[in-house]
């Protein structure tokens, strides 16, 4: 059995400045069918508008990650960072005890269009942290986030690990769990798995002893999650 999140299923915010695609319940949109797999409790599929943004608002013990796909972010925090996030680096804020920050569209011109992911942490009252990477693609799966930051990657303090997938058309990749849960969260291009086609925004969670026999059927980018049994 598989969890399969279509694109056009997912829970909706339009604030005029930011549209945005929720995967799992957040905010105003809540389906308690949709709450997360295992520590993943959060992808909010953001497009903002040029010159706008989140102000500055506070969290705490949440492990959050953005991916940017496409313009730059701009991100400012109560911990004395200040930096902007270009399409492809990957950024993980750990609020732990509670820390600020706000995020904008670092152009006046152009939408900045960018995932954000929440983990549960596997500590609570850490102290919080800050990190940002530029991480070349190494094959058609590399590591962009790990439990212990090995091998350049952005570190997360919880048990589990995050993966860009690329693939170029008619390319295929085999994707296994284990012991272990996952989830594919589709960002752009089309896969087909066992008959059915996938396309992006569409996502696919795994349980325990599966895989996922994927082909592309244009050039595709995808996060693939590797994720702990609960």
């Amino acid at each position: 059995m598989r969890y399969i999140r279509r694109a056009d299923a997912r829970g909706k915010a339009d604030f005029g400045w930011l549209q945005s695609k929720h995967t799992f319940s957040f905010g105003r949109y809540y389906d308690a069918e949709h709450m997360g797999i295992s520590v993943l409790r959060v992808i909010n599929d953001d497009n903002v508008a040029p010159g706008r943004g989140f102000d500055t608002h506070g969290h705490r013990d949440m492990e959050i990650i953005s991916y940017v796909t496409s313009g730059a972010l701009a991100h400012k925090d109560s911990t004395g960072n200040s930096d902007t996030i270009p399409a492809g680096d990957i950024q993980r804020m750990s609020a732990g005890t509670g820390i600020r920050h706000s995020e904008y569209n670092a152009s006046q011109t152009d939408p900045v269009h960018f995932l954000q992911i929440w983990v549960l942490p596997a500590e609570t009252g850490i102290a919080p942290g800050y990190e940002q990477k530029t991480i070349a693609q190494k094959g058609a799966l590399t590591a962009l986030v790990t439990p212990d930051g090995a091998d350049g990657t952005v570190k997360v303090h919880q048990d589990m690990s995050l993966h860009r997938l690329i693939l170029k058309e008619g390319e295929g990749i085999t994707l296994s769990t284990g012991s272990r849960l996952g989830y594919l969260h589709l960002i752009k291009g089309d896969l087909t798995l066992e008959g059915d086609e996938f396309s992006a925004g569409d996502g696919i969670g795994v349980y325990q002893d599966d895989m996922l026999k994927l082909t592309a059927g244009t050039d595709t980018e995808a996060l693939w999650f590797d994720l702990p049994q609960l």
